[in-house]
């Protein structure tokens, strides 16, 4: 019992132990975190310190040769005595107080003075590396602009022999091009003066303008033989082409009208002059882009001269043949009309059916109509072949859909006649039909015929009857006479397959009968089934009279009832 309390002592107080060092480690290791960001801190604080702000302004005194250089130097010692003083003595007692919170362990306040310390830092570096800049603006100057200027003079020289090397092509602008050349040799001239007095403010000055002023030149250089050729030889070359042209199209009767020519090329040549007059003062702005639109207006005009004459010979072939079509069409549509009436009469139609006829005749006459403007247009100045080919080729698709409707129009009418001709053909073969059933059942002298032949028969006769009042009906009639030609065809074939499937079945119940009367000696069964047989065809019972015969020979020839059979079926 003893054992087990020590043991559980010794446990006890080991964890104590264990809690009490992690604590002491945890408590060491916050600590160091703190201890090093301020140290990181210190390193910044010491950064901005070492910024070489004097070493720079040091550079400046040998440039102090006027007021505001000195101005500016004096300024700029202020500011880096202010940073020194104010923000760097701010910045080390916030440092101090750093260090007295993370001994005394204080670490939330040592949160918040490391937060102010940062943001004091920055404020710091960023007037320091400000200043710095500043500075160095003055004492890099000559170094920085001295090489610009060496570019520009470098940029100016091979514009200056671009231009001298070809200066016949600049013609009357070469005094304004050559002035313009002087004033930046001027330029150049003043920047070393002013870089003599190390006055950079105005150094500043003469660079941006030597730099716009050979940047506007570079332009000019280049692009003012183009400006010229267009103004002096090529445009005026194409408007002489234009109307040249123009003349040729006028001569063969081309209407020109629409294209406004005239009054264009005046604007035209008045925009080139003022472009020139751009020109000669080195405004070059949208120059290039002004005289290509104007050189691209008088392209565009060749396009429509190439227009007009393919136009005009597909307005002759498409007016051609549309001519050619409406005048076909014009005759159907008057005959159509012509023989409206009669078609009325001949057959049972109502404003509906033929409202078709109406719709499509109107249709012809404003078709008529518009073709007649067309051609009065032709060889107008204000009508031009491509708007004509446009509206034949609108016209054409127009007479095409018309000459559908007209052709749906013509079929119904055709499929009248054509069932009213069919129907006539039907009823010679019906008839034909029937005059065949009826000589089949005179062919064969039946004992009896029996009643439904004649009921079908009788029914035959008047579906007949009911197809030629149909035929002499005027109007006819057309889907009555369909119905009455398909049920006095329907009436006839039955008769047809009644006759001949009762005269069929009482030949082969004849001829069995004949057959089985070889057995009538022998056989007194063979003999009462043959007398009754032979009572019931008297009857006209003749499927019965079959069926009697083939059982009763059967008893006799198991064979015949197969061969009777097959001479059915044959």
């Amino acid at each position: 019992m003893n054992g087990q309390i020590l043991v559980i002592t010794t446990v006890v107080l080991i964890c104590i132990i264990i809690v009490v060092l992690c604590l002491l480690f945890i408590r060491k290791t916050e600590k160091k975190k703190f201890v090093d960001i301020a140290n990181d801190l210190e390193y910044n604080k010491n950064l901005i310190t070492g910024t070489p702000v004097l070493l720079e302004l040091s550079k400046i005194e040998p440039l102090l040769k006027n007021e505001t250089m000195e101005e500016k130097y004096h300024k700029w010692q202020e500011r880096f005595i202010s940073i020194k003083e104010n923000k760097i003595s701010l910045i080390d007692d916030l440092l101090i107080d750093l260090d007295t919170y993370i001994e005394k362990r204080d670490f939330k306040n040592c949160t918040y003075k490391i937060a102010k310390a940062e943001l004091e830092i920055y404020k710091a570096r960023s007037s320091a590396d400000h200043l710095l800049e500043e500075i160095k603006e003055i004492t890099l100057s000559e170094e920085k602009y001295r090489s610009i200027v060496i570019k520009l003079k470098t940029k100016y020289r091979k514009i200056n022999k671009e231009y001298q090397d070809h200066k016949n092509l600049y013609e009357e602008m070469q005094d304004e091009i050559e002035l313009q050349l002087e004033n930046i040799e001027k330029n150049f001239l003043d920047f070393e003066k002013v870089m003599e007095k190390n006055d950079y403010n105005e150094v500043v000055h003469i660079v941006k303008a030597l730099d716009m002023m050979i940047d506007h030149m570079s332009i000019v250089v280049e692009e003012t033989p183009d400006l010229l050729l267009m103004i002096k030889q090529l445009l005026p070359k194409r408007i002489k082409e234009i109307k040249s042209a123009a003349d040729e199209l006028a001569k063969e009767e081309y209407p020109l009208e629409y294209l406004n020519l005239e009054y264009n090329i005046e604007e035209s040549k008045k925009n080139i002059n003022k472009i020139f007059d751009k020109v000669k003062l080195l405004n070059l702005e949208d120059c290039m882009f002004e005289l290509k639109t104007i050189l691209d207006y008088f392209d565009s005009l060749f396009v429509d001269f190439e227009k007009e004459r393919l136009s005009r010979k597909v307005y002759e072939e498409i007016e051609k043949d549309f001519s050619k079509k409406l005048n076909k069409t014009n005759r159907i549509v008057e005959d159509i009309y012509k023989q409206l009436d009669d078609i009325k009469r001949m057959y049972d139609l109502n404003e509906e059916d033929i409202k078709i006829i109406h719709d499509v005749r109107k249709t012809l006459v404003v078709i008529n109509d518009d073709y007649k403007n067309i051609i009065g247009k032709v060889g107008a100045t204000s009508s031009p072949y491509s708007m004509l080919h446009k509206e034949i080729e609108d016209l054409t698709y127009r007479l095409k859909l018309m000459e559908e409707d007209l052709d749906i129009a013509l079929k119904s009418l055709g499929n009248m006649h054509d069932d009213e001709v069919r129907a006539r053909e039907q009823l010679e073969e019906i008839e034909k039909f029937l005059n065949q059933s009826k000589q089949k059942m005179r062919s064969y002298k039946l004992p009896v015929i029996t009643d439904n032949y004649f009921v079908e028969l009788k029914e035959a006769n008047e579906a007949i009857k009911e197809v030629i009042k149909e035929l002499e009906r005027k109007p006819i009639v057309i889907k009555t006479l369909n119905t009455r030609v398909d049920t006095a065809r329907d009436l006839v074939l039955k008769l047809y397959n009644t006759t001949n499937e009762m005269v069929k079945t009482a030949k082969l119940a004849e001829k069995s009968m004949i057959y089985g009367n070889r057995y009538r000696p022998y056989y007194d069964e063979v003999e009462e089934g043959l007398n009754e047989a032979e009572e019931y065809f008297n009857k006209g019972k003749y499927k019965e009279a079959l069926d009697i015969v083939l059982r009763t020979c059967t008893l006799v020839d198991e064979n015949m009832y197969g061969r009777m059979l097959a001479i059915y079926d044959k």
